[in-house]
């Protein structure tokens, strides 16, 4: 870590402050140890949900507009606006803003978002009416401009995965893979970690789980991306003891009723929202993305490390870290699917996950480019 004598004025730019969601969770634990490293931490946001970290001053910008094309912009506005009152020797920026100094993208450009997702959506109508909605949005459209201003002006761009940066480059010709680093999520291992065999076996009996149960578990808040109609209809492939532990997600209606339709919805729980991720990785048996587009899913990497045998769709930025018998190319591929879960089944379950020491990751580069790029000016 960098050491410097000169403690700067620092901003960090993103439109909520709040302990709860990947993203702001990150933004959230950065501002913390910038603070706890004696400097000067404004957070520019929209809204602060709860009491900010110690050493952190919100710079609470509110909303405005009844639309969010005009919440959009602005924000993008009225932060450009602070920044430029605030004089800060440095920005790092992790929304929809028009300046900064490091950029961290958490997720794909829009283009790329449009057309691998939809075909998460059933083709014919439903898929058609969603991407035009998509492409009438003019929340969209804001937020697409916006994409292509500031990768331009931005001078040190982080992407969270590999794929995500080929994402970038793909939808910004502009840029090479050079101009882009990558820094991954890396989760808390002293949090997930994998029990002894008599504790999962004690966790899984309170949890309900019969001794013979495979649980397949998976975590979605948007079930169409996520692939959660293909997971109830591969259950339906598999053995009767195979059940499917669905952790979080909104109005589960749709995929109770598909999953009656196809026999199975004695084998389904939808379990809303899970306090206790570690718990719910430890009690499965495999944990399954069937994503059509993820950054890079956290959900992977921590059901992983609690000793779960994890497989993903490759269209998911973490399938990185995953064995390539664990990685299927197609989510909609329900055969495929169903046929690797089987044969996973029968594998013995990983031991403690040892994070590889080649692989950036984690809070500690992030500050180290910061400190760097102060010590630069």
């Amino acid at each position: 870590m960098t050491d410097i004598s000169k403690k700067a004025r620092l901003a960090v730019t993103m439109p909520k402050l709040s302990h709860y969601g990947g993203a702001e969770a990150f933004a959230w634990r950065l501002s913390e140890a910038l603070a706890k490293r004696g400097h000067d931490v404004d957070f520019i946001c929209a809204r602060c949900d709860g009491e900010p970290p110690e050493g952190v001053t919100p710079i609470v910008l509110g909303r405005f507009g009844v639309f969010r094309f005009v919440k959009v912009l602005w924000f993008a506005y009225a932060a450009e606006k602070a920044l430029k009152k605030g004089d800060y020797d440095l920005v790092f920026g992790m929304g929809k803003t028009v300046s900064q100094d490091i950029l961290r993208i958490g997720g794909g450009p829009q283009s790329k978002f449009w057309e691998l997702s939809k075909q998460a959506w059933p083709k014919g109508f439903a898929r058609s009416f969603k991407m035009l909605r998509r492409r009438c949005s003019p929340a969209n459209w804001a937020i697409h401009c916006l994409d292509k201003v500031r990768m331009r002006r931005t001078p040190c761009i982080i992407a969270v995965s590999h794929l995500v940066r080929d994402w970038i480059v793909e939808a910004h010709p502009h840029l090479n893979v050079t101009d882009i680093d990558i820094v991954y999520n890396r989760p808390d291992l002293s949090r997930f970690s994998p029990l002894g065999e008599q504790e999962r076996l004690r966790l899984r009996s309170a949890f309900g789980i019969k001794d013979d149960q495979v649980v397949i578990a998976t975590a979605a808040t948007n079930f169409a991306l996520k692939g959660v109609r293909h997971l109830v209809a591969m259950l339906a492939r598999l053995p009767e003891n195979f059940v499917l532990h669905v952790a979080g997600g909104r109005n589960p209606d749709k995929y109770i009723r598909q999953a009656k339709e196809f026999g199975v919805e004695h084998r389904v729980r939808f379990l809303g929202r899970v306090d206790d991720m570690p718990a719910f990785y430890r009690a499965a048996d495999i944990f399954i993305l069937a994503t059509f587009y993820d950054a890079c899913s956290n959900a992977v990497l921590e059901a992983m490390a609690c000793g779960c045998k994890s497989l993903s769709s490759r269209l998911n930025g973490s399938a990185y870290f995953l064995p390539e018998r664990w990685i299927f190319p197609d989510p909609a591929d329900v055969p495929a699917m169903a046929e690797l879960v089987l044969q996973v089944s029968g594998e013995e379950r990983p031991g403690p996950l040892e994070w590889p020491e080649d692989v950036v990751s984690g809070l500690e580069p992030f500050i180290e480019m910061i400190e760097n790029r102060l010590v630069g000016k």
